[in-house]
């Protein structure tokens, strides 16, 4: 095992190391497929044994992710961890980091995998934000809203993704029904944003500082779950200028090593506000395997590993179409159909049971232009899922 010396002093970890991943989602999946390509061994750790990273790896432990102590026994034989989603124990990756190589870094994990904490890191940083306040109970609730304004989005303070965890109310009459439904804990009160576009920055950092962006896309979303991303997306180049030096800045700020993600609101006068920071590969840079230079799992496997980041450039527009339960509607989706389509690839994550507003796939097109990607990507996606409703 690597030795426990600083970070920014560890060699390389080169091809047959082995490397762990918390979590066995699609995102440990690709991550793992992305690492043993390029010469390692991949240890997954889930909490089920069912998951989809557990067919690409060369060992899958089943264990609690909250009980540090049966991580770091299970992870005896990896030279370095990362994580898959962020809601990880932090205790986990601190145990984890007084033995080996962890990045993102523990205290990066810690600061954004709790709603009150990412927001005060950036504000703390002049960072731009949603107006936003903390409440703890439900005495300040009423007060912390109407500081914020109506309408207003309640968050619950961890454990939040596609739209789960948080509720939109339009007035004081609507505040104790979310509170009663958020599990009556601390959440966060936002304002409601009138803005024009989402976009992200997927981004890696290396451990000499080194910084590779890939172009921001757009990103639409359904029923608050991710639909969408094309790119380049169709934005004045100052936007993603903007988006990109933001991003940058979070990332000199943490002092983050690896792969993350920060989401962003677009105002209809220009102006960019951070919604959230995912410290790990996000949905939304799935279209970077087929469509750049470098994707953003091997950016991932390059910055754990200490190696020389990879080019983030875009070689050709492309357009990424979430596969939803949904789209199993009818029975097994038509995959000729949509194959059939110029440009389109499919990505499976091997998840057994479809249902409503699960992510089992994607698809992905390239094109000569944006507008043909999507239209591509979206037309191979009617194909496939003719006999669902809504798609």
């Amino acid at each position: 095992m690597t030795s426990a010396l600083p970070a920014r002093r560890r060699p390389p970890l080169l091809p047959g190391a082995c490397l762990g991943v918390l979590g066995g989602g699609q995102l440990g999946m690709m991550f793992a497929t992305a690492a043993r390509r390029m010469g390692y061994r991949v240890e997954v750790f889930s909490d089920v044994a069912d998951c989809p990273a557990a067919r690409h790896c060369d060992r899958l432990h089943v264990v609690s992710l909250d009980d540090p102590q049966a991580v770091v026994r299970a992870a005896a034989d990896v030279d370095a961890v990362t994580f898959e989603f962020e809601n990880v124990s932090a205790a986990a990756a601190e145990a984890l980091a007084a033995r080996t190589r962890v990045r993102p870094s523990p205290n990066v994990l810690h600061t954004v995998q709790e709603r009150r904490r990412e927001k005060a890191f950036l504000v703390a940083h002049g960072f731009p934000v949603v107006p936003h306040a903390v409440v703890t109970d439900a005495a300040t609730l009423a007060a912390a809203a109407d500081r914020v304004g109506f309408p207003a989005v309640i968050k619950t303070a961890a454990f939040g993704y596609d739209g789960k965890g948080q509720r939109r109310v339009a007035d004081r009459a609507g505040l104790e029904a979310a509170w009663r439904d958020l599990g009556a804990g601390p959440v966060v009160v936002e304002a409601w944003v009138e803005f024009v576009a989402e976009l992200s920055v997927v981004a890696a950092r290396g451990d000499d500082g080194a910084f590779a962006p890939f172009p921001a896309v757009h990103n639409r979303h359904r029923d608050h779950i991710l639909d969408l991303t094309t790119s380049p997306a169709a934005f004045p180049e100052a936007v993603g200028a903007e988006a990109a030096r933001i991003t940058a800045g979070v990332f000199t700020a943490l002092d983050l090593v690896g792969v993350a993600c920060v989401e962003f609101f677009l105002l209809g006068d220009g102006r960019l506000l951070v919604n959230e920071i995912a410290p790990r590969p996000h949905n939304s840079g799935h279209l970077t395997i087929e469509a750049c230079a470098c994707s953003q799992f091997e950016q991932q496997v390059r910055a754990l590993c200490g190696l020389p980041l990879g080019a983030p450039r875009q070689l050709a527009p492309a357009a990424m179409a979430n596969l939803l339960g949904e789209c199993w509607g009818g029975g097994e989706p038509d995959w000729p159909a949509a194959l059939a389509v110029p440009g389109v690839s499919l990505t499976l994550y091997g998840k057994a049971a479809p249902r409503p507003g699960r992510k089992m796939g994607h698809l992905t097109a390239v094109a000569a232009t944006t507008t043909a990607a999507e239209e591509a990507v979206l037309a191979a996606r009617a194909r496939a899922c003719r006999a669902a409703p809504g798609t």
